[in-house]
């Protein structure tokens, strides 16, 4: 619409022309809004209400007389009330640019001021102090040209080639990189130490490790050795039990075959000794009667008739015993049983013949016929059958 105009939000509006402002001021000041203006009739001015900076670069002296480069740097801006806008406006409408560099100008005073006033240890370590300073001197004069400042930042100190502020940090320096050296070796003690218990850590484990590698190589090899000799040890033990069933056998065949020696050879042999001891004991006593029968004179011819005849009687009867089926149960004492039996039964059979000669013939001799009998009886022991503590002989 002609003649309707409309300030940026961070702009005021000045219209000049036509009544005052508020206050008595040579202009409207409208911000946030529009006006009409009539053309011709009233003028429009815009004053920016954005925020601006200003560097200051100042060389200021201490008060211990030491020279000082102080760079800082201002934020500051037209403020947002009527009377500040009016103010600013009056002063830097034509040349805004004008704002900066008087701003630049009035830090600059109030700087060397308070610089002028502090010691280098002060202005170093207590540069918010210094800041703080400078905006409250100077906020009286930034309102009355209708500037408001938002903050002030020192962003260097330097004294030059005098080396004050390095010889005032040389204690802290070496302070400090003594404090940095102990943290260093701190720190490097305890990373020798950490590598140390980590290489300590790692040798138990690799300790600990090969002691169990080792159990179970062990383990491994008993476990092999016992398979390798398992197979071995079976035969063995196979074989072991092989060479005593046949030592146990050859014991018993050889037991076997003494036995059979026994029967076969030395029982034949006994008998037949036993046979040839009986035949000389009958010629013996054959002998003792024929002793016998030559002292007496009636009876020499049936005497030697009888003695004759006592030798083939007692071979007749050993003869029978070669024929019959013997059972020793009691060895060579059962054989010699048999054969005092066979004697007693000869001497008993002569007996009774004799016996029958002399009742027939009307007398004998009596000492002679129990000569024999007694004998006979000694011989034979119970007459006609062997027996003995042993147990019996039998003759079939």
């Amino acid at each position: 619409m002609l003649g309707y105009r409309v300030p940026a939000p961070d702009e005021a509006m000045l219209i000049s022309g036509g009544r005052r402002g508020l206050g008595g001021a040579p202009f409207r000041v409208v911000t946030g809004h529009g006006k009409f203006v009539l053309p011709v009739f009233r003028k429009t001015r815009f004053l920016t209400l954005a925020m601006c900076e200003a560097e200051v670069s100042e060389k200021c002296v201490t008060r211990q007389g030491i020279g000082l480069t102080v760079k800082a740097v201002i934020a500051f801006k037209v403020g947002n009330d009527h009377e500040s806008i009016v103010n600013a406006g009056q002063r830097f409408l034509s040349d805004q640019d004008q704002m900066a560099i008087l701003t630049g100008r009035i830090f600059a005073g109030h700087l060397r001021s308070i610089i002028g006033s502090m010691t280098v240890e002060e202005i170093v370590t207590e540069r918010q102090k210094l800041a703080t300073e400078v905006l409250e001197t100077s906020k009286s004069e930034m309102a009355k040209i209708g500037l408001t400042v938002d903050s002030l930042q020192i962003q260097s100190i330097d004294d030059g080639d005098t080396g004050y502020i390095d010889a005032m940090s040389a204690p802290h320096k070496a302070a400090i990189q003594r404090q940095a050296q102990i943290a260093q070796a701190q720190a490097t003690q305890a990373s020798v130490e950490a590598q140390q218990v980590a290489a300590r850590n790692q040798a138990e484990y690799a300790r600990q490790t090969a002691v169990v590698q080792a159990e179970y190589n062990a383990e491994v090899d008993r476990a092999q050795a016992q398979a390798a000799q398992a197979g071995p040890l079976a035969q063995a033990h196979a074989q072991q039990e092989v060479l005593a069933a046949q030592t146990e056998l050859a014991l018993r065949a050889s037991e076997l075959r003494q036995q059979q020696l026994v029967a076969e050879v030395v029982k034949p042999a006994e008998a037949e000794a036993e046979r040839i001891r009986v035949l000389a004991v009958a010629d013996a006593e054959r002998m003792r009667i024929q002793a016998a029968a030559a002292a007496s004179h009636d009876r020499v011819a049936l005497d030697r008739m009888l003695i004759d005849q006592l030798p083939q009687i007692v071979k007749e009867a050993s003869a029978g015993l070669s024929g019959a089926n013997v059972n020793v149960l009691n060895g060579a004492d059962g054989l010699s049983e048999i054969a005092a039996g066979l004697v007693s039964q000869g001497l008993t059979i002569l007996d009774s013949v004799r016996k029958n000669l002399g009742g027939e013939q009307g007398g004998e001799a009596p000492g002679a016929g129990l000569a024999l009998r007694g004998q006979a009886d000694a011989k034979g022991g119970r007459g006609g059958s062997a027996s003995s503590s042993d147990g019996p002989v039998s003759i079939d």
